[in-house]
């Protein structure tokens, strides 16, 4: 375990602590006052989140993350928080990308989805039908398009801690598209309590502009309308052009966003 002094804004001495490879204490009066996490994300970088009240403490512990970890390091604030985005500037991370958050309507005839069928010969399959194997085959080959184009950070940010090597946590989040027996796109929901989030709409690069991610769309938001479920999220790059025109399209409204900082 590793450790350094400091002091916060009361004047106490504050402890900052190496629990694990990859989370910081900070420790006043035997009570903590602070911690950091940081973790690998799927594409390779490296996401921080620092919790702390006191700016002294704040800027230790973001000292003691970015001594033990190699640079690139990432985080995500809140763009509506002046403050904290301000902290996290004061230690050196600068606004890489932003990221808007959308409300999504779920009634087809709210969104102009209620007529839409799939592409001819493209059968959608909802959420926990895919197969797992063609399923993370599928994701593996749209991870290598996006990295070989646009790269893979232009993606909606996901800030949840993923072994290595693994992309497709829970298979049963997922509803595909299929097209002669071959995985061709896919939607990630998460099932957040009353507004689940789409987490991800992605296509392989030889069946885009064929109305396959408005058939995904059509299909997953219509199944929630029937569970009585009004309205769902998404996270869209301010930089996508296409998706922010495909969700504006069926009624989707802007209700705040994220900011992507950096510390090179």
């Amino acid at each position: 375990m590793n450790t350094n002094s400091a002091h916060s804004t009361t004047g106490h001495p504050v402890t900052i602590l190496q629990v694990s490879e990859h989370l910081w204490h900070a420790v006043q009066d035997d009570r903590t006052v602070g911690r950091a996490d940081a973790w690998r994300r799927p594409d390779g970088r490296t996401f921080v989140s620092l919790d702390a009240w006191d700016g002294a403490v704040f800027d230790r512990l973001a000292e003691a993350v970015s001594a033990h970890l190699p640079t690139p390091l990432y985080t995500l604030v809140d763009e509506n928080d002046p403050d904290l985005q301000a902290s996290w500037q004061r230690v050196g991370f600068m606004t890489h990308r932003r990221e808007w958050q959308y409300a999504v309507p779920t009634d087809p005839a709210a969104t102009g989805l209620d007529a839409l069928r799939p592409p001819s010969g493209v059968t959608v399959l909802p959420a926990g039908q895919a197969a797992e194997g063609p399923l993370r085959a599928l994701d593996r080959a749209i991870r290598e398009e996006v990295g070989a184009t646009v790269g893979w950070q232009s993606m909606p940010a996901e800030v949840i801690p993923l072994p290595d090597g693994v992309t497709v946590l829970d298979p049963s989040k997922y509803a595909v598209a299929v097209q002669a027996g071959r995985y061709v796109g896919l939607l990630r929901l998460a099932p957040v309590p009353r507004q689940p989030r789409i987490g991800l709409i992605a296509v392989r690069a030889d069946h885009q502009r064929q109305g396959i991610a408005r058939a995904l769309l059509a299909d997953t938001l219509g199944a929630l309308h029937h569970s009585g479920v009004a309205t769902a999220t998404a996270e869209v790059s301010e930089s996508n052009h296409a998706a922010r025109e495909l969700f504006e399209q069926i009624g989707a409204r802007r209700v705040g966003g994220n900011l992507e900082l950096v510390r090179s």
